[in-house]
């Protein structure tokens, strides 16, 4: 055979094998943030210009994510946090406005003392993406609960739903020692 020959099969079975490559790459990397995010990627890609720019911006927050000090809580605070949360719900019988405005101060609280910047909540929201995606959903509707509340516009049932959204992700932070680190997309 020739050299020409050789090389005109060898050049597109190269070709052929590095598009190979580089499509698993991107499958894997696919897969891993879709795993690592749960519903929280499907969320961001709906509402991203193209999955690739989605994708990107669970990247950025993931390396965001990783440079925070997340840690996790002493028994001692944990518990002190379990006391507050059970006067928080007890407080709902009686004031359910205010228990749902403290059951978001108290969240807010525990990312803090878990080491998560806690200034704004579209922030906090991306920050939480990274390890608690499955509990997000939660976290947004009680907050536009919270935001109804704070215009006396908001249900006794819509506050009750409140609680419930928050409990789940108090319980997450709470239990979560923060251990639980992920490979990297």
């Amino acid at each position: 055979m020739s050299t020409g020959t050789l090389l005109a099969i060898i050049i597109p079975v190269v070709v052929v094998l590095a598009l190979i490559a580089v499509a698993s790459t991107l499958f894997i990397r696919h897969q891993r943030l879709k795993n690592r995010f749960g519903p929280e990627y499907d969320r961001t890609v709906e509402s991203s210009d193209s999955r690739m720019d989605a994708e990107r911006d669970l990247a950025a927050r993931t390396k965001r994510h990783d440079s925070l000090d997340i840690k996790p809580l002493p028994s001692g605070v944990r518990d002190r946090y379990a006391r507050e949360w059970t006067s928080v719900q007890e407080e709902f019988v009686d004031r359910p406005e205010d228990a749902v405005h403290d059951a978001d101060s108290l969240v807010v609280s525990l990312m803090h003392d878990r080491g998560y910047p806690t200034e704004d909540f579209d922030q906090r929201v991306k920050d939480l993406s990274v390890e608690h995606g499955r509990t997000l959903d939660h976290y947004r509707a009680a907050h536009e609960v919270n935001d109804l509340s704070t215009r006396h516009e908001a249900t006794t049932e819509q506050l009750r739903g409140a609680m419930v959204h928050y409990r789940a992700l108090f319980d997450e932070l709470l239990t979560d020692g923060g251990g639980r680190r992920h490979a990297r997309a």
